[in-house]
């Protein structure tokens, strides 16, 4: 498994130099290309999550959407993030009895149960897409037993989310936030999370300073915290012991950070670059990564290097363009897409999955 860690400068550095497509060209146009702009297609025409941005294009207005969608500076980053996970290729293992992989799906985050290794990272102004805002990801998440990590720039309040849980629910949420040296402040926000039923603290780490964010900046919809942070590992340590809560950090994107957030204490760690918009642990601590995660194969390319989790972003955002129907939609095919893509790999058990069914070569190759 420490071979995830040697691929993190790799998989940092590797730039897509082809034309960028937000989507592949599966037909969609063509079905559905005389949609009415600012008209939803039938939720029963999506087909898998690329599906759900090229639906919330036409749908949503262009500013909304943008926020949604924009990258850092040229946006190579945000690129790679869709790219990388085709430049290695899957390994089949045939004739081994994959008839049961369903029932492998579910797993435990940090000791909670969850019908997928899967979450909804978290992710700001889920009302741009949808009225009800992030009360559709929360009940989405509920109906189907998945994480929800809801962000502090909510459209909805930390309470407002947690109301939304439906009825006499045990659904548990990690709350998302950032933080520096103002532990007033922090504790504020640690306690309200509590109270809502929180049973960990995602603490943002890789957005100390601004994204340069050219295409957001067109459109007046730059970050939702643009302030400089004052973060070391010792405000770290100041803020975890202001809460019982575990404190992960998320955007962890060196062997060397990760190592660090080991010996530093964390109890999990997210290996993320901000969706592209800002710039041997697996023994010791779960680590969950998220970044450009679009189909069942990206999340197994992730699990067999000892991911415990994956997390997604943007798809669920699109998704939510539908509310409550559209995230359960979402959740559904990337269940169904990880379960058929694990028996056509041959893998039995997703527990058992590992590096070998992986060719970890950069073949810096498109289909």
């Amino acid at each position: 498994m420490h071979s995830f860690l040697t691929l993190l400068p790799l998989l940092a550095s590797a730039l897509a130099a082809r034309p960028f497509l937000n989507e592949p060209d599966t037909g969609i146009e063509d079905v559905l290309g005389d949609i009415a702009v600012g008209t939803l297609p039938p939720l029963e025409s999506i087909v898998g999550l690329p599906d759900f941005e090229w639906a919330a294009r036409g749908y949503m207005n262009t500013s909304a959407y943008t926020y949604y969608r924009n990258g850092a500076a040229g946006e190579w980053s945000y690129r790679n993030n869709l790219e990388v996970y085709n430049r290695f290729r899957l390994r089949p293992r045939v004739l081994t009895d994959i008839t049961n992989i369903e029932s492998t799906l579910p797993t435990t985050i940090l000791g909670h149960n969850f019908s997928a290794p899967f979450f909804i990272s978290p992710c700001a102004r889920a009302g741009y897409a949808h009225p009800e805002a992030e009360a559709g990801l929360i009940r989405g998440a509920a109906a189907n037993g998945i994480l929800y990590m809801p962000a502090l720039y909510a459209i909805l309040s930390i309470e407002q989310i947690a109301a939304a849980k439906p009825a006499n629910s045990t659904q548990v949420t990690f709350q998302q936030v950032y933080l520096d040296t103002n532990n007033i402040a922090s504790q504020a926000i640690f306690k309200r999370a509590e109270k809502a039923g929180s049973k960990a603290i995602i603490f943002t780490v890789d957005s100390a300073a601004d994204g340069n964010r050219h295409r957001a900046a067109r459109y007046g919809v730059g970050s939702a915290d643009s302030s400089y942070s004052y973060m070391t590992w010792d405000v770290f340590h100041t803020l975890q012991n202001l809460t019982s809560l575990p404190i992960i950090p998320k955007g962890i994107m060196t062997v060397e950070d990760a190592q660090l957030a080991v010996a530093n204490g964390a109890k999990a760690i997210i290996i993320s670059n901000h969706g592209g918009r800002q710039l041997d642990v697996f023994t010791q601590v779960e680590v969950y990564a998220d970044g450009g995660v679009r189909y069942g194969a990206d999340v197994l390319k992730l699990l067999s290097l000892g991911v415990k989790a994956v997390g997604l972003g943007r798809p669920f955002m699109f998704a939510n363009a539908y509310g409550q129907e559209g995230v359960e939609k979402a959740i559904t095919l990337l269940k169904h897409e990880i379960a058929i893509d694990a028996g056509n790999l041959g893998v039995g058990d997703l527990k058992k999955i590992d590096p070998s069914f992986v060719s970890w070569t950069n073949n810096n190759w498109y289909s």
